[in-house]
């Protein structure tokens, strides 16, 4: 791949930061528009990133950030650790349009803001009847402690990708991270009730405290999400496109709930966590999209850890700080299934190796599932579970036994893999396109079920 943009690639992103640009100079001539902004600055970000990649493919794999590529013919040598000029890239986005959700309250707290004629609420002084703004702090402590929680999983992940640190020991990183966001939700929104489900009612009521133990679910959302993404990786592409398949749907879950919400003289509960939800989400779909490019088969580099952790972060915290993470978990499903499945190995009750990626069969050009060796066969109990599950209609594992009926390789239990057991052995863009599609599939169900059927379970929709 050439460093060097191309003379189209130079004009069309040219050509689109300069339409981002003046769609941002045309937000001030107004009220600030707080979402046209964020969308042009999407499109910036998109234009930074793509170029970012392109300019420094060569001064990383000259700073021995690199490695190959397993499942190709000539194994090339690519650059990695990608997702981490795609994450700064991101955060310098969010920096910077810090002023534009605020831009009315900081015209109105300012000197020249009487002449704007910005509306905002304002209330009177007790001390003196003076008239005094009242500015957002809650609002801007939200963004700025994502921002912070953002930064700091970053760091944790480029440490990862220069250091290898073990699984057992960087399981527990996000939840490092996802410190200042919590200490902010208990500041500032502190609710640790869950509502009770219709048909349980007369035994719980309608509201349960769980105090400290909501706490302790959010932070193992904050520990899942990141390290549920890093799991189910291996093949181009696939981090990135889950990513953006998952961010496209909480996007979707934003707008439905937007557009829900009752018309009224004050704004809804429900609208600035969604607002702030969409704020984070949009630049993120830009950095994404430009990492994409480069990432999906045949594969120009790869994203590393830090990709991993900071996506996941990303939704981790729009799930949180947009109270939503019931919502959030629907559209983690295939992680979910992909972390269960896995959970003999990623527990040591089966042989795990450090790469479970699938086999590349370089005879055919095909992926096959990767098989992990047993050094001892396994017991009669662990035995006669895999031979069960692979003899079902539909095989949940493959096995391979010795003259003696002995099981001497079993495949790694991956989403990637069962889907090549499920479907016989394909090209790497095809089981990326496979896995992609049933995550969007699956997501969509599960939006289908929030937004459609929560109130046969729950007596109220959050969102009315």
């Amino acid at each position: 791949m050439s460093n060097d943009l191309s003379r189209a690639e130079t004009l069309s992103l040219s050509v689109l930061s300069i339409a981002c640009l003046a769609v941002l100079a045309n937000t001030f001539q107004g009220n600030g528009e707080p979402l046209i902004a964020s969308v042009a600055f999407s499109g910036i970000a998109f234009s930074f990133t793509y170029s970012l990649i392109r300019w420094l493919t060569q001064t990383f794999i000259g700073a021995g950030l690199k490695g190959r590529d397993m499942s190709k013919l000539r194994k090339p040598e690519l650059p990695e650790t990608m997702g981490a000029v795609c994450a700064v890239v991101y955060l310098l986005t969010l920096i910077t349009f810090i002023p534009f959700p605020f831009y009315q309250d900081i015209v109105a707290a300012t000197s020249g803001g009487g002449n704007r004629d910005v509306i905002v609420e304002r209330q009177p002084s007790l001390a003196d009847g003076r008239v005094l703004h009242r500015f957002p702090h809650s609002k801007l402590a939200s963004y700025l402690s994502a921002l912070l929680s953002l930064q700091s999983v970053v760091i944790l992940g480029i440490a990862d990708d220069l250091f290898d640190i073990r699984w057992r020991h960087k399981l527990f990183i996000p939840a490092f991270a996802a410190i200042p966001m919590l200490v902010v939700y208990f500041v500032d929104y502190g609710v640790t009730n869950v509502v009770v489900p219709v048909q349980l009612e007369p035994y719980f009521g309608t509201l349960i405290d769980l105090g400290w133990i909501y706490y302790a679910y959010m932070a193992c959302v904050a520990i899942f999400c990141p390290n549920s993404i890093n799991i189910l990786a291996g093949i181009n592409g696939i981090e990135v496109s889950q990513s953006i398949v998952i961010a496209v749907l909480l996007l979707l879950n934003d707008i439905l709930s937007l557009y829900a919400a009752p018309a009224s003289p004050s704004p809804h509960p429900a609208t600035d966590p969604h607002l702030f939800s969409i704020y984070l989400l949009l630049p993120f779909i830009g950095v994404s999209t430009a990492l994409w490019w480069h990432n999906w088969y045949p594969a120009k580099v790869f994203v590393g850890d830090t990709y991993c952790y900071f996506a996941g972060m990303v939704f981790a915290i729009v799930g949180i700080l947009g109270h939503f993470s019931k919502t959030l978990l629907l559209t983690f499903i295939p992680q979910i299934i992909n972390f269960l499945y896995s959970s003999p190995q990623l527990f040591r009750v089966m042989p795990c190796p450090r790469h479970r990626l699938p086999h590349f069969n370089s005879r055919t050009g095909l992926l096959e599932p990767s098989m992990t060796e047993w050094q001892h066969p396994p017991n009669r109990v662990l035995t006669g579970a895999l031979k069960l599950l692979a003899s079902l209609p539909v095989p949940l594992v493959a096995i391979r036994e010795n003259d003696k009926g002995a099981i001497t390789q079993s495949s790694n239990l991956t989403l990637l893999n069962l889907w090549l057991v499920w479907f016989g052995p394909m090209k790497e863009d095809r089981l990326a396109v496979g896995i992609t599609g049933a995550q969007m599939a699956v997501g969509i169900m599960g939006l289908f079920v929030r937004h459609k059927l929560a109130l046969l379970v729950f007596r109220q929709d959050n969102r009315r």
